[in-house]
């Protein structure tokens, strides 16, 4: 009897208890199911993590038992196995504090956390030593991932709520520090969920305006033609003639963002870690203008855990890339592909992260090294030689990709002084967004939604051209030795042309000014 009780006393005290919390992680700007199994068993005491964790997560295991502690709750003394599933999925960041740490609290017995309550219900959260739960990156991707797998309810972050606050349809539970996600958990029916934020669809007004610009008539032609059809544009001339301050100027003339527009540009940003407390919405299209030393990484996305770049953060927006030709040729080449699938993909040996990047390209630059070829009054100081390798800078298949290639002159002497108010960008942006409405409803059945996304299928449909439109178009090609992809281009700004006349035909003047945008500096020498 005596070996039967002490056998018992013995398979008691061996006895492990398990939990699991539902959490999240983040692969590039999309959440994904991770699930946090806690095993707490008598042996040695030991903390142990598994499940490929990195740095951030390995040193959870202090952030986590400082916080208990600070929390007036007691830390077992016991041995803790903490496996991250699926364990073949490198985990990344310290989003798994919080829910470590309730799992960790769901063992001990007396137990503090009312397990039922867990079940579909996800947390995400860091901690800090004091027990307080701070702000993560990807909270929004988190709260769309929890909704779409139908959870009970979601815990996040105080700080975060701005951005949680715009997804409806599941029950999002800000909390600010340990003791209050206890709470939270514990009497979940009775708490009030966080409610959705309701933005306003006022526009803000810009300071900027078209009609600050002066001259410069084809240039801005060439902008309403960018922002009607999401078409990329190159500028060339001399400085100071107002490349940059025509670009800083399309968004003035662009047409408003959608709901579901905002809610993607603002996950990418959460992902990034580039939202406030105060902004939990990207209501206007972003503008990035990344300086020219940028690397690969920085620009297209990267790193040792795959990151946005500039292009992803420009999405929905505009990627201004100023002094075009000092950018690395490497860089700009790097730009091939993704300005025509409009995503990019990072590989890694144990992940691939997708990043979405639908931008609109303006690249402006000089037409040599001392800015002043082709100018009318300042002489050029350079030989033909070495404006032949400045240009070559920029190569061929990128000048291909870009659809609107624009010389910007030099203001003459009247222009300069003259008082005449040019037309305001509110004008512009009335056609604009008339012809945006026509080529929504013209392509509601696929998957897009501008004339620049038409694919060469499409392109055959919805771009046919007369006889007279085709003779102009065969000698534009023996003329200027103009490759498929060229020619396809040429269609679709003339298809943007024409919806900004209104015109459900495509005539032979929109394709003569469609190719008039093809001639640049570049070619002439």
């Amino acid at each position: 009897m005596e070996a039967t009780k002490e056998y018992e006393i013995i398979e008691a005290e061996s006895k492990s208890i398990y939990s699991k919390i539902n959490s999240c992680g983040l692969i590039g700007v999309n959440g994904y199911a991770v699930e946090i199994e806690v095993d707490l068993s008598s042996g040695l005491p030991n903390f142990i993590l598994v499940g490929l964790p990195d740095t951030a997560i390995n040193e959870s295991r202090e952030r986590v038992r400082a916080a208990i502690k600070s929390s007036s709750l007691e830390f077992p003394n016991k041995k803790i196995v903490i496996n991250l599933a699926p364990a073949d999925t490198k985990k990344a960041g310290p989003t798994y504090d919080l829910p470590i740490a309730i799992g960790v609290l769901a063992c001990i017995e007396p137990s503090v956390i009312n397990k039922q309550n867990l079940e579909n219900l996800y947390i995400v959260g860091e901690l800090g030593l004091s027990g307080k739960v701070r702000s993560i990156n990807g909270t929004l991707s988190f709260v769309i991932h929890a909704k779409n797998n139908k959870a009970s309810g979601i815990i996040i972050p105080k700080e975060n709520s701005s951005e949680a606050s715009l997804i409806e349809g599941i029950n999002i539970y800000p909390v600010s520090n340990l003791n209050e996600t206890i709470y939270t958990i514990n009497n979940i029916k009775d708490i009030v969920p966080l409610k959705k934020t309701v933005y306003s669809n006022t526009q803000n007004k810009f300071t900027a305006d078209f009609n600050d610009v002066k001259g410069q008539t084809l240039a801005k032609r060439a902008f309403e033609i960018s922002a009607s059809g999401q078409h990329h544009i190159l500028m060339i001339g001399p400085p100071g003639s107002g490349k940059s301050m025509l670009a800083q100027r399309l968004n003035t003339i662009l047409p408003p963002l959608g709901y579901e527009e905002k809610i993607e540009t603002t996950q990418i940003y959460s992902a990034a870690g580039r939202l406030t407390k105060e902004k939990g919405l990207i209501s206007l299209r972003p503008f990035r203008s990344p300086h020219h030393n940028i690397s690969t990484a920085g620009l297209i996305g990267g790193g040792p855990i795959p990151q946005p770049g500039e292009i992803s953060l420009a999405h929905k927006g505009i990627l201004f890339l100023d002094e075009f030709t000092e950018f690395p040729k490497h860089v700009l080449d790097s730009l091939r592909q993704v300005v025509e699938i409009k995503e990019v993909t990072i590989s890694r040996s144990r992940r691939s992260c997708t990043f979405p990047c639908d931008f609109t390209l303006i690249a402006a630059c000089n037409p040599c090294p001392c800015g002043y070829f082709g100018d009318n009054i300042k002489k050029c100081k350079c030989n033909l030689n070495i404006i032949k390798k400045y240009q070559a800078k920029i190569s061929g298949p990128i000048m291909d990709r870009i659809d609107l290639q624009v010389e910007v002159k030099r203001l003459s002497e009247s222009e300069i002084i003259s008082n005449k108010t040019s037309e305001c960008s509110e004008k512009i942006k009335e056609r604009v967004i008339k012809a945006k409405d026509l080529q929504i409803k013209r392509y509601k059945d696929l998957s897009i939604s501008s004339n620049s996304h038409l694919s060469s299928k499409e392109i055959k449909h919805f771009c046919t051209i007369d006889k007279k439109g085709e003779l102009i178009l065969r000698e534009a090609i023996k003329t200027f030795s103009l490759t498929a992809r060229s020619f396809d281009r040429i269609l679709k700004v003339s298809r943007t042309i024409a919806d900004l006349e209104n015109s459900d035909i495509i005539k032979d003047e929109h394709i003569l000014e469609a190719i008039q945008f093809r001639l640049n500096t570049f070619n002439n020498i």
